[in-house]
Order: structure tokens, then C-alpha cells, then sequence
């Protein structure tokens, strides 16, 4: 079982496109594009671990990060692991 491990600081720019109650929502699904993006994968084989989340949500729905760090492990099946790099 081959795995490929990296860490990515993720930009959140384009977050602030989307309107004020929807940032967090919009963080998360722009998370999982950069890692569909970049772990060459299907949107649906990632997994985003409760760590992201919570720190994406932390200042409430209109005020997420501006970037985030994450390290992500693509197991051999395909499914990319995904945890908080600190």
C-alpha cells in the first residue's frame, strides 16, 4: 500500500468572493477542490478531518482564515487522508 504524504499551505482568497454567511461553507469546499486539484483524486475520495473544520468555523461562518496548512496522505486506494499541519 503506497502512500504519497505532503503538506500544502492552502489560500483562502477567493473565500471572500462568496457573501459574508456563507465564507466557511465556501473555505471548506475550496479546501477540498485544492486537494482534488493537487492529490490528483475524486472530490468524494477526500476526507477532511474534524481538526480542518473546527478551525475554518472557529471565528464564526463570515470570518474564516485567509490560509490554511494542511498535511494530506493519499492512502493506495485512492482516499486522501487529511489532517491539520501546525
Amino acid at each position: 500500500m503506497a502512500e504519497l504524504e505532503r503538506i500544502y499551505t492552502i489560500p483562502l482568497r477567493n473565500v471572500k468572493k462568496a457573501p459574508r454567511w456563507k465564507r466557511a461553507k465556501r473555505a471548506t469546499m475550496e479546501v477540498r477542490c485544492y486537494l482534488e486539484k493537487h492529490m490528483k483524486t475524486e472530490a468524494s475520495s477526500i476526507k477532511i478531518d474534524k481538526t480542518i473544520n473546527e478551525k475554518l468555523w472557529e471565528r464564526g461562518s463570515s470570518k474564516p482564515p485567509s490560509k490554511i496548512r494542511v498535511r494530506a496522505v493519499k492512502l493506495g486506494d485512492g482516499v486522501v487522508e487529511t489532517e491539520l499541519s501546525t
